[in-house]
């Protein structure tokens, strides 16, 4: 019998379900139980399949390309451990709303229900880091399976589902043969006329209103109907951490990014604020209560989904829909302005990277290595932030001008993410430069994919800032209790280290150095490693100097 009558089995069936929902990489490690999934992949004009060194550096991979692109990422695994595996980066983009769609081998329908080698329940585990988990128990359910878990990692409020395949169904045959569903892409939904009048009766009668923009914005694509609103009513405008460069930093009507651990200088503007503008904004990016402390703010929620309830985010008018379509709405109905004014907070930010600047201590201040990065980086290069230290320095003062091109995880806040999402990160956008920023001991957690990397020909640069310890982690000892302890380490030499992997290796030895290697490294053609040390005293500084700032501003 020739290929081509050969009848097709569920793996291949559910490698063209992919091909149908647009796929184009599948990040994953194989096993005994899904090599006829690999197979398929490896017979798609269409996927690639890119193999990972550890399934955690897959599920990074995956989210970061599904945030980028707004297309479902989708990570692979074999069963049990692999499985296992893929759930912290599962978790992230859940918490950081994503679309993501992890796929994972199972024990056969013959043994899954009882104690089996390898077997536990794989749908329930990722059922609370999910928005649907399942399991296939019926070759035939897989198309209907398949669109069902691609129309929910890509709702109106994303997130990442989870879908388990057992072997013994991986290589049956569907009778009679099935094909992919076809896909209905909703519109999205013009907010209601009531709605609006009510929020902009709400807006009229405000004195001092600010813009805060989420990372739902991000995900409408908000960002010129943000700066249409803004200009029209003259508004200041906020972003979060996952909502950088929504609202581009060098527009006058820029205040910076909110969600600081300490009361920042943006937080100025929310203090004097009667009315808040939320666009896009979900509460596990920060809690509200860092903007609206006693809780007595006007919130108007503009978003696809209503808000979660919170005793900090009473919301006074809720405007479901378009959050684009909300915006322009709401400026046509309101018909005032408001003259708002937030050239002190700009000034006071602009200030501080200018010192940075101007800083030449070795080891480095990290505002120098916040502002080299960005005189490194084009406005539509793309910067990855790992959890730590300098993930705070560079969320407070780095400028950011377009959306999706300084990504940091707040949603879960997950160390390890940056160097394997830069893969995904390259592969969702190969005509930018691509920088993994992250500190010493999150680097280490998925270094593996440097592999990756170079085997697949993705030029990316990671930028390492070495203090050996975390950080992050001391900075917050010594400000809760005046002291810290088990946060030191040791490193190995990064240099060699990245050479080993067929990566080059670069060391910082001078304040002057930084912007030229890096400038050197994001130009080849490769895979590039930056040993930057940096000093961290100047974490307490801020947070002390922060804490005798006195409003208002």
């Amino acid at each position: 019998m020739s290929t081509a009558d050969t009848p097709e089995d569920v793996a291949h069936l559910l490698v063209r379900c992919l091909e149908a929902e647009g796929v184009t990489h599948v990040f994953g490690v194989p096993g005994e139980e899904n090599i006829r999934f690999v197979d398929a992949v490896n017979a798609s004009p269409s996927i690639e399949y890119v193999l990972v060194r550890h399934e955690q550096g897959a599920s990074f991979m995956a989210e970061m390309y599904g945030r980028i692109t707004g297309r479902a990422g989708v990570c692979s695994a074999t069963l049990g451990p692999g499985a296992i595996n893929l759930l912290l980066g599962v978790a992230d983009a859940h918490t950081n709303s994503t679309p993501v769609v992890a796929l994972a081998a199972q024990g056969g329908l013959d043994r899954v229900h009882k104690e089996s080698h390898q077997v536990i329940d794989l749908p329930a585990m990722f059922a609370p880091v999910t928005d649907w988990s399942q399991q296939v128990r019926a070759a035939g359910a897989v198309p209907e399976m398949v669109r069902q878990a691609f129309k929910t990692a890509q709702s109106e409020r994303p997130g990442a589902v989870f879908l388990a395949l057992p072997e013994d169904l991986e290589g049956a045959v569907p009778d009679p043969p099935l094909n992919p569903l076809p896909i209905n892409r909703p519109r999205p939904e013009a907010p209601s006329p009531a709605q609006l009048e009510r929020a902009a009766e709400v807006l009229a009668g405000a004195a001092r209103p600010i813009l805060l923009a989420g990372h739902g914005a991000t995900r409408s694509g908000a960002t010129d109907a943000l700066v249409r609103f803004s200009e029209r009513l003259d508004i200041p405008v906020a972003t979060t951490f996952n909502g950088k460069g929504v609202f581009p930093d060098d527009h006058p009507n820029a205040l910076g990014a909110v969600g600081f651990m300490r009361h920042d200088y943006t937080n100025f503007g929310f203090d004097n604020a009667d009315v808040l503008i939320c666009v896009g904004y979900e509460l596990q990016e920060f809690d509200p209560v860092k903007i609206n402390p006693q809780g007595d703010k006007k919130i108007l929620h503009l978003h696809h989904f209503p808000a979660e309830v919170d005793s900090h985010y009473p919301v006074a008018v809720g405007v479901l829909g378009d959050p684009c379509a909300a915006l322009d709405g709401l400026a046509d109905a309101v018909g005032r302005t408001f003259h708002g004014d937030g050239r002190l907070i700009r000034g006071l930010l602009a200030e501080e990277l200018a010192h940075g600047r101007r800083n030449s201590a070795f080891p480095l201040a990290p505002q120098r290595v916040v502002a080299d990065v960005r005189e490194a980086l084009g406005r539509e290069d793309v910067v990855l932030v790992d959890t730590g230290a300098g993930k705070m320095w560079m969320a407070r003062l780095y400028p950011t001008y377009e959306p999706n091109t300084c990504l940091i995880s707040n949603g879960l806040s997950t160390m390890g993410f940056a160097v394997p999402g830069a893969i995904g990160a390259k592969l969702a956008r190969p005509e930018a430069q691509v920088l993994a920023m992250t500190g010493d001991g999150a680097f280490l957690m998925n270094s593996q994919e440097l592999e990756t990397a170079v085997r697949e020909g993705i030029p990316m640069t990671v930028l390492v800032l070495v203090d050996d310890e975390y950080g992050l982690i001391t900075w917050k000892m010594e400000l809760e209790m005046g002291r810290h302890s088990h946060t030191r380490f040791a490193n190995p030499d990064l240099v060699t280290y990245a050479e080993s992997f067929g990566a080059r290796g670069h060391t910082v030895k001078s304040a002057d150095e930084l912007l030229p290697v890096l400038r050197d490294a994001l130009a080849h053609d490769g895979v590039d490693v930056v040993s930057c040390p940096v000093d961290y005293t100047e974490n307490l500084r801020l947070t002390d100097r922060l804490g005798a700032l006195q409003g208002p501003f």
